[in-house]
């Protein structure tokens, strides 16, 4: 395998010394998931990495990044003043020196669908490099372009906030070609205080673009003036009044299925077992694929290989009992939750037929980060449209009891202040035919009721086009 870092280059971008030479061909900073030939990384976290750099090498490690060798270590190291500046350092260096054209993708909801969406998209026109999992801060990132490729063709490089002021240096770092904000949503209202602020930081992201990069952000939102005024003149606005938009999109069973007008031409999408709301992510995508010169009629089509993972969107069936094939449906959402992607979910369970005598049903986890107005944004999804169509929603946290209270009485399910509470009454919660939503914020532990059900019987896979 070539290698990504030797010592020569890697003490040429950090300014560290190495105590013997080395080749890696990867970068790492877990010594329980590292590879054989990872450079190891020993970040300061929750834990110190220094105490993990003799397991690192017993698992193969090629090399270290450290500031101290540490005591009984014999395996080359690469020392440095300070370890995450060295990361950002290598990062750096990784960026610059790759032939790949890098797309930044930030938004409130929809970064981490939307990379996927790029890397079905992007891998139809060459080799393509994407952020692992939800590497988007201040250490994933660096650690993203680290990894990059020399000879990758495109890149797509995830970039996350907590607070005000985290996305421009990470943009900076990553310098992209193409900068695309998803969407704009109240996912940090208790950190930023409103929408504005969420928008203001969001559009941090073009100050990272290359002197002719394009901007691609979304223009039919109450904030779009914001995101539009820190937008250099390349770009590509999606959405209704954009440059790309939607002329129709119907909801079925087992498909969203969407017409987008770009350039007097219209392009069919069908996305498998996906909601309405990834529609404006399939629409970002296109103004990727546009920005970059790209074939859309390929791009569009190849946007259908993609399915939502496990947590967002992914469908399951659950075979309860073998022997007379009682099943439930399972939908898997239960990755991260706002107002918004709450809403879309319920749209696609609502549309999600159950078997014969089952029920749609919704287990719903709390929405976190919305700050003050939390209460009403819970209670205010009594009210959707969707859950006409919902037979039965059960509650999952103390904010979702807000709802639970709105619900009228023949929807209301059980409610409970811990998921591990509800997740021990799984065997009640369903019987054959029935379609189930789990979907709630990663803090509310949501996933834990999709694991108990998941214990009831058999997985099947049904993530195939219908």
């Amino acid at each position: 395998m070539t290698a990504l870092w030797t010592d020569t280059q890697a003490v040429a971008a950090t300014g560290g010394t190495a105590t013997a030479p080395f080749a890696a061909t990867g970068i790492s900073i877990d010594s329980r998931s590292l590879q054989p030939g990872d450079l190891f990384i020993a970040l300061k976290a929750a834990r110190d990495g220094h105490d993990f750099v003799a397991k690192a090498f017993e698992s193969g490690a090629a090399a270290a990044l450290v500031e101290h060798v540490p005591e009984g270590v014999t395996g080359p190291c690469l020392v440095v003043p300070d370890v995450m500046a060295a990361l950002s350092a290598l990062g750096a260096a990784g960026r610059a020196r790759t032939r790949a054209r890098v797309v930044g993708v930030t938004g409130s909801v929809g970064k981490t669908s939307t990379k996927e969406m790029l890397r079905e998209m992007l891998g139809e026109f060459g080799p393509t490099h994407v952020s692992q999992g939800s590497f988007n801060n201040h250490w994933g990132v660096p650690i993203t372009l680290a990894r990059l490729p020399v000879d990758c063709a495109f890149a797509v490089v995830e970039i996350g906030m907590n607070r005000r002021g985290e996305i421009e240096p990470l943009a900076r770092l990553a310098r992209p070609d193409v900068a695309l904000i998803t969407t704009v949503a109240p996912a940090h209202l208790e950190a930023l205080g409103s929408l504005e602020a969420i928008a203001e930081e969001k559009s941090d992201i073009f100050r990272g673009l290359e002197p002719d990069g394009i901007a691609v952000f979304p223009s039919d939102l109450s904030v779009s003036a914001i995101l539009s005024k820190a937008a250099p003149d390349r770009r590509i606005p999606f959405g209704d009044g954009g440059d790309i938009r939607l002329t129709s999109i119907r909801q079925t069973d087992r498909a969203l299925v969407a017409a987008a007008l770009v350039d007097d031409m219209t392009y069919y999408i069908r996305l498998s077992d996906a909601g309405r709301h990834f529609a404006a992510n399939a629409l970002a995508c296109l103004g990727v694929a546009k920005a970059l010169g790209l074939d859309l009629a390929m791009a569009a089509q190849a946007l259908g290989r993609w399915h939502p993972p496990a947590g967002r969107g992914l469908r399951e069936r659950l075979l309860l009992d073998p022997a007379t094939e009682a099943s439930v449906t399972l939908i898997d959402d239960a990755f991260n939750a706002n107002p918004t992607s709450m809403a879309a979910a319920l749209e696609v369970l609502a549309a999600t037929k159950p078997g014969p005598g089952g029920r749609r049903i919704a287990i719903l986890g709390d929405m976190l980060e919305l700050g003050p107005e939390e209460a009403a944004l819970h209670a205010g999804l009594a009210s959707h449209p969707a859950l006409a169509q919902i037979d039965l929603v059960h509650c999952v946290g103390p904010r979702m009891a807000a709802l639970h209270d709105a619900l009228p009485p023949r929807k209301r399910g059980r409610k409970t202040d811990r998921a591990e509470a509800l997740g021990a009454q799984a065997h009640a919660l369903v019987h054959d035919g029935d379609v189930v939503l789990v979907k709630g914020s990663k803090g509310s532990y949501v996933s834990r009721v999709v694991d108990a059900l998941r214990h009831l019987g058999h997985v099947s896979d049904e993530t195939g086009d219908a």
